[in-house]
């Protein structure tokens, strides 16, 4: 049925919508840039709650409904030691840099969601609700993801569960969708056939641009955004061009301290009496019993050093910094695990808020280079670092590197 030019003023008229610029070919080639893309965000985003240990304690499960969804193959390592720094930096920056390509693809198919009649079959139907699926799932998971980076949590819940739960949902549609749409896809951008399709306006405007030039300019949109989130994972003068993340400004401070802090000893509620030297004592309890330790007793055992960045949920991260501290392992070798150090339950002085408790894997706790860190770069811990003692292991979250931390209980969890 031809377009009726009255009905022309409605989204549901195929002549509503005049932009030349859409069609097979510029839907297909956004589509195949973010069937890559999606693919890569949606790995990275499992591996990076596979790295809380998720399954280890309750402390560390964020979703602890998840059920099936909550599969994982691997404890997760200890090497390399910025496995976790590069995987959530991919996973934000890549995330951020998508942004304009998504908004472009829905802008492209814009006018089959205003299609009438909504259904013309059963098949047709289940097309239509996977599609609402993609899209509203899209939509969510780039919202959530754009809000946690920038720390606005303005979610109706925790944001854990709702972006794993939404990601399953968005890349169940996203697979379903791809999987029919693929093909098509690849014969338009190769154009063996050129395919016609309700994408074409049946009554188009004069173009003002052209389609590959569209592209350019929503490349140009994608750099800029990479150019302006990327400087989060170094240091120096490239972390100042990381203009949209939260801790892409200046280094806080100087010194041997001043480098990236996701909280504050303030923040925190730290008593300073409780961390007073004189005051605090580290509690470790294990097979053979407990014993307290002075901050003056744990400098007086053997220390070790470790070059290690901190790495955290919302893509930023540090260059290495030189921890020097008390080898876990030989923490839990105090309390009776001299060969075979056991998971351990770390508890912080920090009294509210999440990851106040943190359990670490046993590999975690043998390896090396984890610490219980009293030194960085050469000087004592700040208050805002954890004074009077951290954990910092190699390719954790920054979330499991407690600070101020109080006790430690080694055995299985």
């Amino acid at each position: 049925m031809r377009d009726d030019p009255r009905d022309a003023r409605l989204p549901t008229s195929p002549g509503f919508w005049r932009s030349p610029l859409r069609g097979p070919w510029f839907t297909s080639v956004l589509g195949l840039v973010l069937l890559a893309g999606i693919t890569v965000l949606f790995v990275t985003g499992l591996l990076s709650y596979a790295a809380y240990n998720p399954d280890l304690a309750p402390v560390n499960d964020k979703t602890p409904d998840k059920g099936i969804l909550g599969f994982y193959l691997f404890d997760w390592p200890t090497d390399p030691h910025w496995l976790y720094r590069l995987n959530q930096g991919v996973h934000v920056t890549l995330g951020l840099t998508l942004i304009p390509v998504l908004l472009a693809k829905l802008w492209s198919v814009v006018p089959r969601l205003f299609a009438l009649p909504p259904a013309r079959s059963l098949a047709h139907a289940l097309e239509r609700i996977s599609l609402l699926l993609l899209v509203g799932g899209g939509l969510f998971e780039f919202v959530t993801g754009v809000l946690n980076v920038q720390l606005d949590y303005v979610f109706p819940g925790s944001f854990y569960p709702l972006h794993l739960y939404g990601a399953w949902v968005f890349f169940a549609a996203f697979v379903a969708h791809a999987a029919l749409k693929t093909p098509t896809a690849l014969r338009n951008v190769r154009r063996l056939r050129e395919e016609k399709n309700d994408l074409i306006s049946p009554r188009p405007a004069e173009p003002t641009v052209s389609r590959r030039g569209a592209l350019w300019f929503v490349g140009g949109g994608s750099l800029l955004l990479f150019a302006t989130t990327v400087g989060q994972n170094f240091g120096g003068p490239l972390r100042r061009t990381a203009l949209l993340a939260p801790h892409g400004g200046a280094e806080p401070g100087s010194g041997p301290n001043g480098f990236q802090i996701n909280k504050t000893a303030a923040y925190a509620g730290i008593d300073p009496a409780e961390a007073a030297v004189d005051a605090w004592r580290l509690v470790v309890t294990g097979r053979t019993g407990t014993v307290r330790l002075s901050r003056a007793q744990l400098a007086g055992l053997p220390l070790h050093s470790s070059a290690l960045p901190i790495a955290c949920v919302e893509g930023w991260s540090t260059p290495d910094q030189w921890w020097r501290g008390v080898r876990l392992r030989d923490l839990a070798a105090l309390v009776g695990y001299e060969d075979d150090p056991p998971d351990v339950f770390v508890e912080s002085l920090q009294r509210h808020g999440a990851f106040r408790k943190a359990a670490l894997r046993a590999n975690q706790v043998a390896d090396p280079r984890s610490l219980l860190a009293l030194y960085v770069n050469g000087e004592d811990l700040s208050p805002d670092h954890g004074h009077p003692a951290r954990i910092i292991v190699p390719a954790a979250p920054g979330v499991l590197n407690t600070k101020w931390v109080a006790r430690m209980t080694f055995g299985d969890l």
